[in-house]
């Protein structure tokens, strides 16, 4: 399954509000019954799956916890300072 917070068009942070109202309108703009055009039946499957995981607290816990985060990578740095220019005072000429 895809990224059910990708499916709804959610944050990460969304709300179960936010939740519910997203699965609605996705679900009165792909359900059959509501539209007159054909409708994509394996895209409101995608959308009944992703809001079964996100509408239970528990679910969604564990999606999250499984939700594979690659480790940090430690990228070193090298930092390189320009070095000043050289700059020369007045000169004087000697006169023979």
């Amino acid at each position: 399954m895809q990224d059910p917070y990708g499916v709804l068009g959610l944050s990460r942070d969304s709300s179960p509000a936010e939740i519910t109202a997203a699965y609605r309108e996705l679900v009165m703009a792909l359900h059959p019954d509501a539209r007159r055009a054909s409708a994509d039946p394996d895209r409101l499957a995608e959308v009944v799956a992703a809001y079964s995981v996100l509408r239970d607290a528990k679910r969604r816990a564990a999606h999250e916890a499984t939700r594979a985060e690659p480790p940090p990578v430690a990228i070193p740095v090298r930092v390189v300072r320009p070095q000043p220019d050289i700059r020369v005072g007045p000169t004087r000429r000697h006169l023979r």
